[in-house]
Order: C-alpha cells, then sequence, then structure tokens
C-alpha cells in the first residue's frame, strides 16, 4: 500500500524527519510517501500559516495517487475538505493521537510549540470532543523549525514540560503537539514512565489498518464530492467537476 504524508509547510527538512518517523514505524510493505506542497507557509504557528497551508494540502489529496493521506500537522489542516475529494482514508495526526491516547490513559496533556497556539488547540481538541479527556495543553518558548535547528535544547524543553504534566496534573499520558517531535517520543516516554504518541506514529498505524480491512472515506452526504463549481483568480486550479 502507498501511504501520502503530508507536511502542510514547506520545510523540507521536517518533511524528511516525518518520513523518517513514519518508515520506522509501517511495515517493510508500506511505500511512504512524504511530500510538502508547492506553495505553502515556511512553518504552521497561527492561524493565519495554518488556513494558508490548506490549498497545498488540498493539491496534493487532488492528484489520487495514495491509498491512505496523513496530514502531518497538529492542527490538522484542510482535514475535513481532504475528505471531500477521495475515498481513501485521510488522517490528521492530532485526531490519530487524541484517540490512539484515550485508548491508553483516562487523562492526558498535550506539548506543543508557542504559547500563541494554545486556544488553537484546545479548540481542536473540543472539536474532537476530547475536552473532558485533554488536562492541559502546556506550550514551550520554541518555535516549530527550532526544534529541527536545536534538538537537544527541543528535548530539554519537551522533557521539562512533560515531567510537571505528569507530576502537577497527573497525566497519564503526553502527546506531542507538533509533526517535528517525532524524533523524542521513545526516549521521552522511557523517562517520564507514562506512553508519549507522537500523532505522526499513530496516523499512519491507523491508515495502514484502514487500508488493511478496505475502509474508504463515506460519500453519502456530509464528505461527499464537492459540487460541481468554477473558481477563479488564484483559486483557479481548484475547479471541481
Amino acid at each position: 500500500m502507498k501511504i501520502k504524508v503530508i507536511n502542510p509547510n514547506t520545510s523540507a527538512g521536517m518533511t524528511d524527519g516525518i518520513r523518517n518517523a513514519a518508515e520506522v514505524a509501517t511495515r517493510p510493505t508500506t511505500e511512504i510517501i512524504a511530500v510538502s506542497p508547492d506553495m505553502g507557509p515556511a512553518s504552521i504557528e497561527s492561524y493565519y500559516d495554518e488556513y494558508l497551508s490548506i490549498p497545498g494540502v488540498l493539491e496534493e489529496v487532488k492528484k489520487g495517487d495514495a491509498d491512505a493521506y496523513v496530514i502531518a500537522c497538529y492542527g490538522d489542516p484542510g482535514l475535513q475538505a481532504a475528505r471531500e475529494i477521495t475515498t481513501s482514508p485521510v488522517i490528521g495526526i492530532a485526531e490519530a493521537s487524541l484517540y490512539m491516547a484515550s485508548m491508553l490513559a483516562a487523562r492526558f496533556s498535550v506539548v506543543t510549540v508557542l504559547p500563541r497556539i494554545k486556544t488553537m488547540i484546545e479548540e481542536l481538541v473540543a472539536s474532537y470532543g476530547m475536552q473532558h479527556r485533554v488536562l492541559h495543553v502546556r506550550t514551550t518558548p520554541m518555535c516549530v523549525l527550532d526544534f529541527e535547528r536545536d534538538p537537544e535544547a527541543g528535548m530539554e524543553m519537551l522533557r521539562q514540560e512533560g515531567r510537571r504534566a505528569v507530576q502537577e496534573e497527573d497525566a497519564e499520558a503526553i502527546l506531542l503537539g507538533c509533526a517535528g517531535m517525532a524524533e523524542f517520543a521513545d526516549e521521552l516516554e522511557k523517562e517520564l514512565g507514562v506512553p508519549v504518541i507522537d500523532g505522526v506514529v499513530a496516523a499512519v498505524k491507523f491508515a495502514e489498518a484502514m487500508v488493511d480491512i478496505g475502509k474508504k472515506t463515506s460519500k453519502l452526504k456530509t464528505y461527499k464530492y464537492p459540487e460541481k463549481k468554477q473558481m477563479t483568480g488564484m483559486l483557479s486550479n481548484f475547479s471541481w467537476g
């Protein structure tokens, strides 16, 4: 099977890290296609960044070149729209991490990047009906790409916030709230003594399972293909039908 993992930002280094995390987690017979869109922000740390990343994500899904798609940003940008344009499963890494955590722990906390995205993640958690399971969204002073530039500092930030979540909040699992944090999960889990869930790994494993059992995205109503209409200007390539 082919699973396309879409890094919604345009950082090639981060895409390489995401590819490595996905390939380690999946079976040898699963082909991972890791891509960044041709257009979009260098990193996603605001609503503005997130919304501008969505056309690039949809463009990659629209190619129809995989058995399943993973959106590898913790905001799950474009997830619902992507499901409208394919029958293949489409999974967001935040969604996958929350669902996996709910099967492993009663209560858990998210550790993520800059404080400004705390509200964004809290709203996302609520949209998945998980606000009663998430104890806290903990932030660090580091940007998304800082974890790539200085992994030692990144690990220390995650260690500190993860330890506070476990000791002060009784978090029974930790969710890493950025696709660029995948490499830290195993070491953190050993140190903290609770499950540490990387959304990229969770999403590709769910994708493998869905493809294995032949499940497709429902086209009955909500996720049926978009109505035929023309788009204009910069969106002319997104006309449907």
